[in-house]
């Protein structure tokens, strides 16, 4: 079964995920951001999600997360929680 870990920042706006997309390819530190922005109690820990699963977090999460490029953020993804730039840490 495939896993992967992942760390996250969830904003309220699509504009504010854009504009910290912008920051981290422009240089800036994700995990740092995370602990300024994040609206999920994992920025406490830079955005930090652990290792997870399919079908472990939400279909718009897992989609990302399970397809897309390891090592660069993904985003704006939309989800009832929010707005979210994704970073896959790792995927096996």
């Amino acid at each position: 079964m495939a896993k992967a870990s992942a760390r996250h920042i969830l904003v309220e706006t699509k504009e504010a995920c854009q504009n910290l997309i912008d920051e981290i390819n422009n240089g800036a530190d994700f995990a740092e951001l995370a602990r300024q922005h994040s609206k999920c109690p994992s920025g406490n820990r830079g955005g930090e999600l652990g290792e997870f699963g399919p079908g472990q977090m939400v279909p718009e999460f897992d989609r990302v997360v399970f397809n897309e490029e390891v090592g660069k953020p993904h985003g704006p993804v939309k989800t009832d929680f929010g707005y979210h730039i994704v970073e896959i840490t790792s995927r096996t």
